[in-house]
């Protein structure tokens, strides 16, 4: 375990820089920062969907989730540092399809709405999105790997999914995106 703080700030961020796990300091603008920042902003985000009201098979499974991308917030901080494996993602595969399994198929697509608990989860797939989105960007000029991104990929499609069940479960249901409404 790291060290612990004692005092929340330190001042040396103040010139615009932040000091990655190994101490290498870089900008705070720096692709790798905004990537493990927006995992933390969707694990934020998913918490927000954890103080709803959820079955009890989704609040465990998120809160196992939040962990995971604490993990992957640092193995993004700590260059050559390895924190999700095939088997992280082999979990969520393996979730989504039972999640998925008792939902009808899809025929249209659908609004992000459907209740607090649903549209939180909606938020937090988005997010989740967006870090999928700069991990990429951070793949692009330092390494980055390959479980990283597909981990991300896939928990985005297990948050589509959690929403659909949590829009069904609240009795809101799901909002479905009207085509013709436009059409006289």
């Amino acid at each position: 375990m790291g060290n612990r703080l004692s005092k929340i700030y330190t001042k040396t961020g103040d010139d615009g820089t932040t000091g990655l796990g190994d101490g290498t300091r870089v900008s705070k603008d720096s692709a790798r920062v905004s990537a493990y920042g927006t995992i933390d902003e969707a694990n934020s985000a998913i918490g927000l969907v954890l103080a709803c009201e959820l079955p009890e098979n989704v609040r465990a499974l998120l809160v196992s989730v939040q962990h995971h991308l604490f993990d992957l917030g640092g193995e993004l901080c700590i260059p050559g540092h390895a924190a999700i494996f095939e088997a992280d993602i082999e979990d969520l595969e393996r979730h989504l399809d039972a999640f998925n399994a008792d939902l009808p198929a899809l025929k249209d697509f659908i609004l992000p709405g459907g209740g607090m608990a649903a549209s939180h989860c909606h938020l937090a797939r988005t997010i989740c999105r967006r870090a999928e989105r700069e991990t990429v960007t951070l793949s692009r000029h330092d390494a980055v790997r390959p479980e990283a991104i597909r981990y991300l990929n896939r928990l985005s499609d297990l948050l589509f999914v959690l929403a659909r069940v949590l829009a069904r479960a609240s009795g809101h249901g799901e909002v479905l995106w009207r085509h013709d409404r436009r059409k006289a």
